[in-house]
């Protein structure tokens, strides 16, 4: 019974630390856009990653091509 006493304010304290986390992350603005960063993973521009096509290899290859 004696444990009680030191349980039911752990709990409480618990209970507060959690709905501070929570009120902070709502008003940080952390649930604002939940479908957004799934979308933009699919519409990443990966044409710069390709191989061939940068611009400053071509370049590059022009100019020692042209000496």
């Amino acid at each position: 019974m004696d444990i009680l006493y030191l349980l039911i304010p752990l709990s409480l304290l618990l209970v507060f630390v959690i709905a501070a986390l929570f009120w902070w992350s709502v008003k940080s603005g952390q649930y604002d856009d939940l479908e957004g960063p799934g979308y933009r993973i699919l519409m990443d521009d990966d044409k710069a990653d390709v191989p061939g096509e940068s611009s400053t290899v071509d370049s590059d290859q022009n100019a020692a091509g042209d000496k």
